[in-house]
């Protein structure tokens, strides 16, 4: 990787920002589109009609950022981009299971809910990530 620091800057600002997107839109539908909030037996409505958009929030994003990373490099390239691609989608792959399922909190899900009930979302979220710094190199040529 030719720049890991500023590949991990960006990765991180992404993931912040992402993560925050989903939340507000979840405020959004319960505040404002009066959907039912989370409750003992699930996430709630609010939560549920977000998933469809998760991997939209997550290509647009991450391949914006893919692109300011690209752009910030002295010789982008293809395998740049795949190398980037596979390691943020890594690090989201083992940070979400701590953040989302081992680390108990008012959101966190089991294994069975993040991993099997949130399909075919949360695979197509991760290869939105992967594809991310993809679409930034080929953003980055045009």
């Amino acid at each position: 990787m030719q720049d890991f620091a500023h590949s991990m800057l960006w990765f991180w600002i992404c993931y912040v920002l992402v993560t925050c997107v989903g939340i507000l839109h979840t405020v959004f539908n319960i505040y404002v589109l009066k959907m039912k909030p989370m409750d003992a037996h699930g996430m709630g409505e609010g939560y549920e009609k977000t998933k469809p958009w998760h991997p939209l929030y997550n290509i647009l994003l991450f391949s914006l950022f893919g692109l300011l990373y690209m752009r910030g490099l002295p010789a982008p390239s293809l395998e740049e981009a795949l190398l980037t691609g596979a390691v943020w989608a890594g690090i989201c792959i083992v940070f979400d299971l701590f953040g989302w399922v081992l680390v108990r909190h008012p959101w966190s899900l089991t294994f069975k809910e993040f991993y099997l009930d949130y399909q075919p979302w949360i695979t197509l979220i991760y290869l939105a990530i992967f594809l991310g710094p993809v679409v930034g190199f080929y953003l980055c040529t045009l």
